[in-house]
């Protein structure tokens, strides 16, 4: 990204340059007359502004982004505005800004401008959100969510999250930056009690089911003292480190600290907890966004958004099926060739998660000897990724443990995106709550998944192209990054990952029907109306997968609807136009230029991917 182009940006907006209204119909065809004609420079900043208007509402993410103070002065002292109000403003921004993009004449731009045109218009439709549905917040990853609290994430989750492990403290100002942060985290949960209020008063408010999780994070949050709260002692942690020479400033700044959390931000979280109590009590007991107004067309929003596709939400439910069938055959025969015979697919899982020899000691020590185990896989598939890929990132990965506060609703695990300048490395965290959900056989896995090649290739490659903007870099593409990172997982069976590895293999394919099983109980819920139980029940006896780790995903997909749909559609097409390509190309298919071809365009729709496949299929013939 040019600093050229973002400081012209800067002066113009501070000069008072706003976008227009969305309904002011006067100003959007005068936008479109301007628009016609541009070449790739006047795109590039006319994108730059939308990516400021972006940023200014979500500083947050400028802080993950571990951008400079170019962007907005003083990022680091604010949080986004979560009220109804902020809500709309952004919506708003974000339609705008896909409105301009659309009036962009195509013809005469070169394949690379139509690209970076295209799938930044996509970008701003997603965070725009949807048009019938006027309930929950825009999350900067998944889009729009319905629920701004929950059990799994939201602003009360995620942004604490963020000022304890992404804020950087090296200095006096920045210690200050954090104070005024942690006075805006109190205004930000009040803003976020007054959408919770707004939402109900329309109809939607959480499903009964979830509520218990949710009141579990509520009240564990401010069940520490103040002064032992994370977000204070990873502040005087913090303190140690920055140059500060002065303990009795220090000393003042950890008071001050202490006071905030007390009178300030405890009270703020107290009150939510309160609304939440008493909304529960009226809570749908429906467990899916159908039981919601308006949820039937937001699904329909999701599956377009989240699972990237124009199939119905019966569609994929067969596809589900379908997928369970194919899988379960080839794991009852890996299970007989092993001579486990006697059960179903899934009774035959649960008896082998629950031998001794697949899991890691349920304690301290047990869990460090985990971490290590996966530390280790990703230093060996590393050394083997080069016969598979010509370009791997230069930006690292580690792991670590989901934290004992959040574990309770966390998924099994997730990748957290390096820093766009990378100086953080990409995260695969795992959830370690219960060693029994983490059997030896599907570690494996989960690390080829989360870590390497899925996520972090795919996610490090992303942030480290140098032409395609700021919005592509961190671009939340469902479809084509968790059906990546699935995907990933039969690439490491090829590379030879699992070679010798019998239980491993199973627990490959474990994962994969478990994302095929997703596909029927996501449009279960949301579609087919099932219960909460229906898809627990459907779901462990399919899969085998352990009772408590099988509850927190479909609480989870209760929660984020579409999302889980994602990855094994993305997965199909990745499959479906990697077997055209062999199959026209011959001998002249080359893996290596495949992934190459996949990952180093960035994110983008599974449309617009297929096309290149095509595109690159006719020019190497």
């Amino acid at each position: 990204m040019k600093k050229s182009l973002i400081s012209m940006i800067i002066v113009s907006v501070m000069a008072g340059c706003t976008l227009p209204a969305t309904d002011n119909a006067v100003n959007e065809q005068i936008n479109a007359k301007e628009l016609k004609s541009l070449d790739r420079t006047a795109i590039n900043l006319l994108i730059e502004k939308h990516t400021l208007a972006f940023l200014q509402q979500q500083p947050a993410l400028t802080t993950s982004l571990n951008l400079s103070n170019d962007y907005i002065p003083n990022f680091n002292q604010k949080l986004p505005d979560y009220s109804p109000q902020g809500m709309k403003k952004l919506q708003a921004t974000m339609k705008q800004a896909a409105v301009e993009l659309d009036a962009v004449e195509l013809s005469g731009l070169s394949t690379d401008s139509k690209l970076h045109l295209q799938v930044n218009q996509v970008i701003d439709r997603y965070y725009a959100g949807s048009d019938t549905f006027d309930a929950g917040y825009i999350d900067t990853w998944a889009g729009h969510l319905p629920y701004i609290v929950n059990q799994i994430a939201g602003p009360l989750i995620d942004i604490p999250a963020i000022l304890e492990n992404q804020q950087k403290i090296t200095n006096m100002a920045e210690a200050n930056d954090y104070l005024k942060r942690l006075e805006a985290l109190a205004v930000l949960v009040k803003q976020v009690r007054e959408k919770v209020v707004y939402d109900a008063k329309q109809g939607v408010v959480l499903p009964k089911n979830l509520f218990p999780n949710t009141l579990k994070f509520l009240n564990n949050f401010v069940k520490p003292l103040p002064a032992e709260h994370s977000l204070v002692t990873s502040f005087s942690m913090k303190l140690k480190q920055a140059n500060i020479n002065d303990k009795h400033v220090v000393d003042a700044l950890k008071i001050r600290a202490n006071h905030i959390m007390e009178k300030a931000v405890y009270p703020a979280y107290q009150d939510v907890t309160k609304l939440m109590t008493q909304l529960r009590e009226t809570a749908p007991a429906g467990d899916g966004i159908w039981a919601q107004p308006n949820g039937e067309e937001f699904y329909d929003h999701s599956i377009q958004y989240l699972g990237d596709s124009t199939l119905t939400a019966q569609d994929i439910h067969n596809i589900g099926l379908s997928e369970v069938k194919r899988i379960s055959e080839q794991m009852n025969a890996l299970l007989v060739s092993q001579g486990k015979t006697t059960g179903s697919v899934g009774e035959r899982m649960v008896a082998l998660a629950d031998d001794p020899a697949q899991l890691f000691e349920d304690s301290d020590k047990g869990r460090e000897e985990l971490l290590t185990f996966l530390n280790e896989e990703i230093v060996t598939v590393m050394a083997k990724a080069p016969q598979v890929f010509a370009t791997m990132p230069t930006i690292g990965v580690t792991v670590k443990r989901i934290p004992k506060v959040v574990e309770a609703g966390a998924p099994g695990g997730y990748y957290t995106p390096p820093s766009i300048d990378g100086t953080r490395k990409g995260e695969f965290a795992i959830n370690l709550r219960n060693m029994s959900e983490v059997p030896k056989f599907s570690l494996k896995t989960l690390t080829y998944h989360e870590a390497a090649p899925g996520h972090h290739f795919q996610i490090a490659l992303n942030i480290e192209q140098k032409d395609i903007g700021l919005m592509r870099k961190n671009a939340s593409f469902n479809s084509f990054i968790e059906g990546w990172a699935l995907y990933s997982e039969l690439v490491a069976l090829e590379m030879g990952m699992y070679e010798g590895d019998v239980w491993g293999n199973l627990g490959r394919l474990q994962a994969e029907l478990y994302r095929a099983v997703r596909l029927v109980v996501d449009t279960g819920l949301h579609y087919k109306k099932w219960t909460r139980e229906q898809a627990i029940t459907y779901f462990h006896t399919t899969t085998g997968t352990g009772l408590s780790d099988v509850t927190s995903e479909i609480e989870r997909y209760m929660a984020w609807p579409g999302q889980a749909l994602g990855y094994k559609l993305g997965m199909l097409k990745f499959v479906e136009l990697r077997k055209t390509a062999e199959k026209q190309l011959g001998a002249k298919f080359d893996i290596k230029a495949f992934h190459d071809l996949i990952l180093l365009k960035g994110a983008r729709p599974m449309s617009i991917v297929e096309a290149d496949v095509m595109a690159w299929i006719e020019q190497t013939k």
